[in-house]
């Protein structure tokens, strides 16, 4: 099988493509480039290294190249500045100006990373059968369904299924996740022992390690901090600046520490409040993506995660037409608008949706 290897710089697509090649398959290397900045912002405190998104990215590529060099596979770099901009940055703003918190590597994975980057390298001209990348997770094909279903990674520490629940039933059918049954120890000690000098890489930790404020390039916006009841204790720049659940760098003196509770973009509030009013057992969750399964039709018990390090809880959900209300076992804690929840049977993904309503 001809298979296009996402690679990323990094051990696990590197160990990904080399996997894939030791089975036997033909291995092409490709990465996006979608840094499209230059110079024109240089992050505060230094670089952005250890970030998806950032200047970092020539030496990603640097070392993408060589990996493929080192695994003697054909390597390509293709330019998806125009579409991350487009479908990734600008929901970025347009979601942190409007008071929501979104998760950028969600919608670069499932409509850039899994979508874009195979279609223009098809469109330059490679011929292949699969795109594979280095994802924690499974993908496979239920015959009773009809449908292929995703799977988390076997070490839960690292499984990646949140981040890619996203992904449509044609995507699935077209992509391999050769790492879901790996450790990341194993992986490391895998890439050492064939001589892979990312062995040691270490992860990227967030989508982009600088301000925020230098990628959103808006003037500040002064508004008021207030309490539940409507108080006014302080003022900010612009609620832009804070996420809910935030504790540190609110700036406001109290008896006990004060936590963003909601941002209210009409208002130009920041509301806060102690640690119990972060507490909340409902949401209403919309534009869903349902995975393994087709569509819930009446209230199911699952599990879920509004976080992609949090351990699954369990959840009622209720379907509301194109929206589901989501009850809570146990109370949960800074449940945020615009970040997702995803929707677990076991280690199955049913799929998931965007966080909208919080009570």
């Amino acid at each position: 099988m001809r298979i296009l290897v996402g690679l990323s710089g990094g051990v696990d697509s590197a160990v990904a493509a080399l996997l894939l090649k030791q089975q036997g398959h033909e291995i092409i290397g490709a990465t996006m480039s979608i840094w499209g900045k230059g110079d024109s912002i240089v992050p505060q405190g230094g670089s952005c290294k250890d970030a998806c998104y950032g200047p970092n990215e020539k030496e990603d590529i640097e070392q993408a190249k060589n990996i493929a060099e080192f695994l003697g596979i054909p390597y390509y770099v293709f330019d998806c500045v125009d579409q991350y901009e487009k479908i990734v940055l600008e929901n970025f703003k347009e979601e942190y100006l409007s008071g929501r918190t979104p998760n950028p590597c969600i919608w670069c994975n499932s409509l850039i990373k899994f979508d874009v980057l195979p279609f223009v390298a098809k469109q330059a001209g490679l011929e292949f059968d699969k795109f594979a990348t280095g994802h924690y997770a499974k993908v496979e094909y239920d015959e009773l369904k009809n449908r292929y279903a995703l799977r988390k990674g076997i070490n839960p520490k690292k499984d990646q299924s949140y981040f890619i629940y996203r992904l449509k039933q044609h995507q699935l059918e077209n992509i391999l996740l050769p790492l879901g049954a790996y450790t990341k120890e194993e992986i490391r000690q895998i890439a050492k022992d064939n001589g892979l000098n990312v062995h040691d890489k270490p992860d990227s930790q967030d989508f982009y390690s600088g301000d925020y404020n230098e990628l959103l390039e808006v003037s500040e916006k002064e508004g008021n901090i207030v309490d539940l009841n409507g108080n006014v204790l302080g003022v900010h720049k612009g609620i832009w600046n804070y996420t809910v659940g935030q504790r540190k760098g609110i700036g406001i003196a109290a008896p006990n520490p004060l936590y963003v509770l909601s941002l209210n973009k009409e208002k130009n509030e920041v509301v806060v409040g102690e640690e119990d009013a972060t507490l909340k057992k409902s949401l209403i969750a919309d534009d869903l993506n349902w995975v393994s399964v087709e569509k819930l039709q009446e209230p199911t018990q699952v599990t879920a995660k509004i976080r992609s390090a949090q351990a699954p809880v369990e959840v009622l959900i209720i379907p509301l037409g194109d929206s589901v209300q989501v009850e809570f076992e146990n109370m949960q804690k800074s449940i945020t608008p615009g970040q997702s929840i995803v929707f677990y049977d076991d280690d199955l993904v049913l799929g998931g949706g965007i966080i909208e309503k919080v009570f």
